[in-house]
């Protein structure tokens, strides 16, 4: 019976030593390369949005326990809490292994060097030592009568609580992520694969639209000559249009193609002439539309535009049908004034043909508009970042009558795209736990789900440390980049993809 005894102190000795190693090696490891550990905790699916707290409270109640296992007094209090802690970190990885779409980086030291299938059963390890050195506490004749009760009925209880205690933590910030975000971005690896890029030549280029497999491409220096180009870079055509009327005063002639049609707009004519791809040619303009800045084609006949025929020449949005009377329907409570009416409300117009909804983004605060093919509001949303007010400064010249920008302006918003229920926003302001040398290296994108209103993930374009992302395109099964003078093509991927195709947001199947 001694011997038994004394292996047992031996046993129960060993794992409390084992136990003291990892936890002050883990929590050393985080806190001497916190801003790291930090940033990591920032992309976890399940925390995210408790990274700025948990980032301390981790190694510290690490740093407790290893003190209470020294002590022979606290050790049993100790164990307890070692071993729930370790239930806590198996059943967090097995929610980042099976319920989640993407995997972040791991944390700590030589754990790190893991993967995470690996750091699962190095876990599981840990979790039986523990249940072993409680259950030797249970069965020592040392230990008093009621510790023992309290232990057996404790265990059970200790695992549940645990494992619960994660899940919620991890249904709570998946919560917060998507409707509440706190401005934490969740970038997802491989959201994005390059399968191939041409070099244009000139920047002059913009995306025009997409009809079947065909990307086509304007040129504001060439207006009347298209661009078009298969997914697969293998046919590349340049279209001229057949437009006989050229003796307008055009001064920024815009191609778009919708469906079938091709549509060329000049705003300061203004004009809207409409043609069939299948051969180019103009064979109808839809007379009526007034002045604009931006328009978007909503179908064969109606086109939505924005332009200044608002109060003190304020932006407003209308909607402009060749077939009906009257033609124009001007929308003036959709774009609000925050300074002036123009800078302030400057943006980016798009038409979601999937949705059947109008959609813009503000150049310098957060919020998005959605509105029917009517211009009737539907929602006002808002993307991640807290600039809720424009960060603008605006100066009057000859006596109030023109106005410009008096400082350089605060953009939050730079480039969009949308398409089924998604909307892609290059941004411009980081976010927390972010890596300030891949800002200079890369676009960053948020993605939306529109008819979900919820945040979806991040990813970085790379490649334009020199360069700007001029515009973007997306289809399906792609997303289409113009960089300077390079046409990039990304394949989407993965949970980035699944998303595009059925709309289920990440991390829903727990």
């Amino acid at each position: 019976m001694k011997l038994s005894v004394q292996n047992s102190r031996i046993v129960l000795n060993s794992i409390c030593q084992l136990y003291i190693l990892l936890f002050v090696y883990a929590a050393v490891s985080k806190l001497l390369d916190f801003e790291n550990f930090q940033v990591q905790l920032g992309q976890s699916p399940l925390l995210s949005t408790f990274a700025s707290w948990v980032s301390w409270l981790v190694p510290i109640v690490e740093l407790v326990i290893a003190l209470l296992l020294i002590f022979p007094k606290w050790r049993i209090t100790g164990l307890f809490a070692a071993f729930s802690l370790m239930i806590m970190f198996t059943t967090y990885i097995f929610i980042i292994l099976n319920y989640s779409s993407f995997v972040p980086c791991s944390c700590g030291g030589i754990l790190e060097k893991m993967s995470w299938n690996t750091h699962l059963v190095f876990n599981v390890i840990f979790v039986v030592l523990g249940a072993l050195a409680l259950q030797n506490q249970v069965t020592s004749e040392n230990t008093r009568y009621h510790i023992k009760l309290s232990l057996i009925k404790s265990i059970p209880i200790s695992i549940v609580f645990s494992i619960g205690i994660v899940i919620v933590l991890f249904l709570s910030s998946e919560d917060i992520m998507q409707h509440q975000n706190p401005f934490i971005r969740r970038y997802i690896r491989r959201s994005i694969a390059l399968v191939h890029s041409t070099d244009l030549k000139f920047n002059s280029y913009y995306f025009s639209g997409y009809n079947e497999g065909r990307i086509y491409l304007g040129n504001y220096t060439d207006p009347l000559h298209v661009l078009s180009i298969n997914t697969t870079f293998k046919s590349q055509k340049v279209t001229k249009i057949d437009f006989r009327n050229k003796n307008l005063p055009f001064r920024l002639v815009t191609i778009l193609v919708k469906g079938k049609y091709f549509f060329l707009i000049d705003g300061s004519v203004p004009c809207v002439f409409r043609g069939k791809i299948q051969d180019w040619k103009i064979t109808e303009e839809l007379k009526g539309i007034p002045n604009f800045t931006i328009a978007e084609p909503i179908d064969s006949t109606t086109v939505v535009f924005r332009n200044n025929s608002g109060e003190n020449a304020a932006n407003v949005l209308g909607v402009f049908n060749s077939k009906t009377s009257p033609k124009v329907h001007y929308a003036p409570s959709l774009l609000q004034k925050q300074i002036d009416g123009i800078f302030d409300t400057d943006g980016m117009l798009h038409f979601n043909s999937e949705l059947g909804k109008i959609v813009y983004v503000y150049f310098y605060r957060n919020e998005i508009i959605l509105a029917d093919k009517y211009a009737t509001l539907d929602r006002r949303e808002h993307t991640i970042d807290t600039v809720s007010h424009a960060k603008i400064k605006v100066g009057y010249l000859k006596a109030g009558t023109q106005r410009k920008m008096a400082a350089p302006p605060s953009i939050v918003n730079a480039v969009t795209a949308t398409k089924n229920n998604l909307l892609f926003v290059q941004s411009k302001v980081p976010g927390l736990y972010e890596n300030d040398v891949m800002w200079k290296h890369a676009a960053i994108i948020d993605v939306y789900n529109l008819k979900k209103n919820a945040y979806v993930l991040s990813f970085p374009i790379f490649g334009i440390e020199n360069t700007k992302l001029q515009s973007m395109f997306i289809t399906t099964t792609h997303l289409y980049a113009i960089i300077g003078t390079q046409l990039m093509i990304y394949e989407l991927k993965g949970s980035l993809r699944k998303e595009m195709i059925n709309g289920t947001p990440i991390s829903s199947n727990l």
